[in-house]
């Protein structure tokens, strides 16, 4: 759903303007962590560079080892946005998703995917790897929306991963 679709390699996108991020973050199991300095690629250069189609309305977030989360793009595309390659002035650590992450401090943490590959937009709302555990679809902390109901059984989660591939293509 975009109009230039691209990919890059590490040392292009290394070489992609970058912006610093000051932001609380709040983590689904309750604890918070107030002042962070974040530091990456905004996200909103690289949909621009895209060409966001109007028609995408949300994003399937790919990162690592097939996770993934879900995004109303007006959730992603915000300024305070990146995908973050440093914090506190370091280099993120492996545990913390390193090399690159996803940074979305107004959601809870877990929409802001460790190792993240790339975007997926689409025209429809596709559950995650949490959301199809019974998380929220969206999390918003000051909405406290941490569970959205049951886990999804296989053959729903099934549904969703074959009807993202009808829409891919």
């Amino acid at each position: 759903m975009v109009e230039r679709p691209f990919s890059l390699t590490w040392d292009e996108f290394l070489a992609l303007p970058r912006k610093t991020v000051q932001c609380d973050i709040h983590c689904v199991t309750t604890w918070s962590r107030l002042d962070n300095t974040f530091e990456g690629v905004p996200v909103q250069d690289l949909l621009q560079r895209a060409g966001v189609k109007q028609e995408a309305k949300y994003c399937l977030v790919v990162a690592e080892q097939g996770f993934t989360t879900n995004l109303p793009l007006s959730d992603l595309e915000r300024p305070e946005n990146l995908i973050a390659l440093n914090w506190a002035g370091e280099p993120l650590t492996p545990e913390h998703g390193w090399p690159a992450r996803l940074l979305v401090p107004h959601l809870y943490f877990w929409k802001s995917a460790k190792w993240v590959r790339g975007f997926e937009l689409l025209d429809e709302d596709l559950p995650g790897f949490w959301e199809q555990n019974g998380y929220h679809m969206r999390g918003d902390p000051w909405k406290e929306e941490r569970y959205g109901g049951r886990g999804l059984t296989q053959h729903e989660i099934n549904k969703f991963r074959n009807a993202s591939k009808k829409i891919a293509r």
